[in-house]
């Protein structure tokens, strides 16, 4: 199954391009206790780009004493874009963990020449328990211009999911401070993991490349 969701992420690479993508976000984080490659890319599918579709894929390894951690996720999703800040979008997400779920998403977007702004509350049916569960992500983008081709970034991405809206299930903090140059990002990264009921915790710091495309 590994193997699928490997090769899908590539195709989703590869179909992307060609349709010359608004962009694609691809980044490679690298730490003392885990890897993982994140692939984003988001494209208008209609002129008036009320419609478009995000394609998200990533791949999480820990070092081999958590490899019962080790995850993997690929998710298309719709989204109608009802103003210039919010959307609504339907989605089927595959994970390693959870196994299918068929989930709706709001999305609101503020978007300044320095700041990006995400927040995304979505509720879901997984077909592996039979059962819904909410999840709510926020993504935040700061930059700020050391000179005509260098600036100073700051990224954040939060995530925690509660099953039958009520039963923790899984969270995450991601924190990246880099340098930009031109379309490229290099910088320092801090991963907080958390698993189940009783959280497991898993912290892990190491560096970061971003290129968008």
């Amino acid at each position: 199954m590994k193997k699928v969701i490997i090769i899908g992420s590539l195709l989703i690479i590869g179909f992307l391009n060609p349709l010359q993508a608004q962009f694609t976000q691809i980044e490679l984080f690298s730490g003392f206790d885990k890897t993982d490659f994140t692939l984003f890319a988001s494209y208008p599918i209609n002129k008036s780009q009320t419609l478009s579709l995000n394609a998200l894929a990533f791949f999480q390894k820990f070092k081999e004493e958590n490899q019962e951690f080790d995850e993997i996720g690929v998710q298309p999703t719709l989204f109608w874009n009802i103003t210039k800040n919010i959307a609504i979008g339907s989605s089927i997400y595959y994970n390693s963990f959870a196994g299918y779920s068929e989930r709706l998403s709001a999305k609101y977007t503020f978007k300044s020449s320095r700041l990006l702004f995400v927040l995304m509350p979505t509720v879901a049916h997984s077909e592996k328990i039979d059962a819904s569960y909410t999840e709510v992500f926020i993504q935040f983008q700061y930059n700020k211009p050391l000179n005509d081709n260098l600036s100073l970034w700051l990224n954040g991405q939060f995530l925690t999911i509660w099953d039958q809206f009520k039963i923790h299930s899984r969270s995450y903090q991601q924190l990246r401070i880099g340098v930009s140059f031109y379309d490229h990002q290099l910088g320092i990264g801090l991963d907080i993991d958390q698993y189940g009921l009783k959280p497991i915790k898993k912290t892990s710091v190491g560096f970061y490349y971003r290129i968008t495309i």
